[in-house]
């Protein structure tokens, strides 16, 4: 039966219900709803959460939105970890009601004496509402009604009297509401802020500290080990990392390994894919003894906890032919008819190194064992889990997996990695996951990324949260391939300020790019299939590695919290195909998630230097590209802003904004003209303000409209501060 009030359409409701909403400790959580009544009478609606033990918060005021007709809005931030609802409240609103026929009526002379009469009887009705011992409040509303009962007065001012802003300030905590009609509860859960922001960097131990051994003739390969990958933990935090993700550790199946570049010739030397698990040496639950013990890696994971790292592990739920389950639990595959046992395909691709679980049969034995496994290596500190392939298990087996795993364990978090269809993508993320890999590695053009960023932070943000990962070991996009060091900037750029979290895989910063073949998106010589040995000291000693470039991003990450927010982006225009433009933008209320959830990676944490105050110039070569509203060039009187972003995003109360703006053609130097939505950044359309240049320190005056030139071979991206005056 509906309400009194009518309230529909409610959002973020995720399945109607069934399943809980995301949000973070400390994000803005966007809450609308319609809300009428028959007649022209005034309304009012409110969102009222409920916290994990029960506890009925204020309500929160929603406000009416200015083109959509009976839709209203609120913002709420929750400020703790667990199971959370909202309701929405719909109520008469008595007071606004007599307000506005009092503005009409009382200047025209019509009802005068009535109005102010039922205008008492509502301050009576106030004082009523009031709790005990508001003896303030009470005299406020009090004189107010004898205000208004003053034949003597003015109208004018009886009028004034019943609307006086300590009335307001009493109604803003005591509102008079009538009618008041509920929907919900409406479920939503809140994770800690890490399950929102983080920078990850993915590596395999196995070729951390590996090296050619020529001592007995013939080169040899010798694999790196957890106490060799550990030292290369401070590199990865010193560039600004929060998550370290290993592929599987486990020990890795003989039968029908693969070779080189997944071919099925193997040598002896031949280590395999970590994907396909377990040997006679163990299962999921082993180490694979190359990478040494399991004190070795409780070694890694505290030298990972001192740097400020997380440990993130590779769940991968598949077998390979010699794999203890497979003799144990033979039921747990699928058999062909032949009596043999069906291997991984995905045509014209074969896995002959992997067997897949089947689910069907004895699906509560897998259940249990799976579940077994993840707590045995939370047990060993890893409170982060990238899951392979999520897509190919039972979603109703994911559900019950990491609801039982929530249950004693609400930190954990779970990345899916799934490349399929959206329906499956977000169904996974609705039953629990708490990020998502995304499409984003194929989104390249400047309207596919305008489509998908604003796809990713408004219209799924609610059930899927993304994960820019800009590549991986099986994903090599000929945009890398063909676009030169240039093209790692711009894909870096866009990632890691596009979206709260993103993720780099170990070779991007030396800009690892050849196929195995061209049209191929597999690495030649791909990690998963042989041990790869990096020389990262050469390649810092002789200038060309990326890992300046990145650290820098991921300090500017974790200096700005509007960036640390998913909700907040706006795509900006601009009149070049290849130019993006895009903001985000936190209020004064917004926290730094970098805090004591996500620990600080040694000094990449201090805070952005990109030092350079004082006044800005058109740099060599037209890199720097500014230009005041009207065109002409920025000038050292319009930049007197400058010095680095020590200060902490712009002006206004702490509200911090940034602007990025990327050239994403790699090949050539672009120069636009940018139009700026200055609403969408809490300004005026004839609005000026600074913005500082967090990559070169340089310092220019901008407003709605601005010319930019980016040279990629200099930098192709902008990202700016805004310092904006004050009003």
């Amino acid at each position: 039966m509906v309400g009194r009030i009518l309230i529909s359409d409610v959002a973020p409701v995720v399945d109607c219900g069934r399943f809980a909403a995301k949000a973070s400790v400390g994000e803005p959580f966007p809450v609308s709803a319609l809300v009428f009544r028959e007649g022209h009478d005034a309304l009012n609606a409110d969102v009222v959460l409920t916290d994990p033990s029960g506890v009925r918060r204020p309500w929160t005021r929603m406000s009416k939105d200015p083109v959509e007709p009976d839709l209203w809005h609120a913002e709420v931030t929750p400020d703790e970890p667990g199971p959370w609802t909202f309701d929405i409240e719909g109520w008469a609103d008595p007071v606004a009601t007599w307000r506005h026929a009092s503005e009409i009526k009382i200047p025209a002379g019509i009802d005068v004496e009535l109005m102010f009469a039922e205008g008492v009887l509502l301050l009576e009705k106030i004082a009523a509402n009031l709790p005990g011992g508001s003896v303030d409040d009470q005299q406020v509303v009090a004189d107010a009604a004898k205000a208004v009962q003053d034949t003597s007065r003015p109208e004018a001012a009886r009028y004034a009297a019943a609307v006086s802003p300590a009335i307001e300030d009493v109604l803003s905590r005591h509102p008079l509401r009538e009618l008041v009609t509920k929907r919900g509860p409406y479920p939503f859960y809140v994770d800690r802020a890490r399950a929102l922001f983080g920078s990850w960097y993915e590596f395999f131990p196995r070729s951390e500290g590996a090296f050619v051994d020529t001592t007995g003739g013939e080169p040899r390969t010798v694999s790196g080990t957890f106490r060799t990958a550990a030292k290369r933990l401070d590199a990865v935090a010193a560039m600004g990392f929060d998550i370290i993700y290993l592929p599987p550790v486990h020990p890795i199946g003989k039968v029908n390994r693969k070779g080189p570049n997944n071919t099925l010739v193997t040598s002896e030397d031949d280590p395999g894919s970590p994907w396909a698990i377990g040997s006679a040496e163990g299962g999921h639950d082993a180490i694979h003894p190359e990478l040494g013990t399991f004190d070795d890696f409780d070694a890694f994971v505290n030298r990972a906890t001192d740097l400020g790292l997380e440990v993130a592990l590779d769940l991968a739920l598949q077998a390979a032919p010699d794999h203890p389950w497979v003799t144990s639990n033979p039921e747990w595959f699928t058999t062909r008819a032949d009596g043999t046992i069906a291997y991984a395909e995905n045509p014209p691709k074969k896995y002959q190194d992997i067997y897949p679980v089947n689910f069907d049969n004895d699906p509560q034995g897998i259940y249990d064992e799976v579940l077994r496994v993840v707590r045995h290596w939370m047990s060993h500190g890893v409170r982060v889990f990238r899951v392979d392939n999520p897509h190919t298990k039972p979603v109703q087996f994911w559900e019950w997996m990491l609801g039982e795993v929530r249950k004693t364990d609400p930190d954990v978090i779970f990345l899916s990695e799934a490349f399929t269809k959206p329906a499956m993508m977000r169904t996974l993320a609705a039953v629990g996951f708490h990020q998502s890999y995304t499409y984003f590695t194929w989104r390249n053009a400047k309207w596919e990324l305008e489509e998908y960023l604003t796809e990713l932070s408004h219209e799924t943000s609610h059930v899927l949260r993304p994960n820019l990962f800009v590549n991986t070991p099986d994903i090599l996009h000929a945009f890398l391939q063909y676009g030169g060091p240039a093209a790692f900037k711009i894909r870096a750029s866009v990632a890691a300020m596009g979206a709260p979290s993103w993720g780099v895989y170990a070779g991007f910063e030396l800009y690892e790019h050849v196929a195995v073949r061209p049209g191929s998106e597999e690495y030649l010589d791909s990690e998963k299939f042989q041990v790869r040995v990096r020389d990262w000291e050469a390649a810092e000693a002789e200038d060309r590695t990326l890992a300046p470039y990145v650290t820098k991003l991921n300090e500017i990450r974790r200096h700005h919290p509007a960036l640390q927010q998913l909700r907040n982006l706006t795509v900006h225009a601009s009149d070049d195909e290849s130019i993006l433009v895009f903001s985000k933008r936190a209020d004064g209320s917004a926290a730094a998630v970098a805090g004591p959830d996500s620990g600080g990676a040694g000094a990449a944490g201090a805070g952005v230097a990109a030092g350079g105050g004082g006044a800005a110039v058109v740099g060599p070569g037209g890199r720097a590209s500014a230009a005041s509203p009207d065109g002409r060039q920025a000038t050292p009187a319009d930049s007197h802003a400058g010095g680095g972003s020590g200060g902490g995003g712009s002006g206004g109360g702490g509200e911090d904004i940034v602007i990025v703006v990327v050239n994403l053609d790699p090949h050539a130097t672009r120069e636009t003209t940018l139009h700026l939505n200055m609403p969408a950044l809490g300004m005026d359309w004839q609005d000026t303000f600074m913005v500082h240049d967090e990559l070169t320190g340089e310092s220019w005056r901008w407003g709605e409209r601005n010319y930019v030139r980016l040279d990629p071979g200099l930098e192709p991206a902008h990202i700016l501060t805004v310092r904006r005056p004050a009003h």
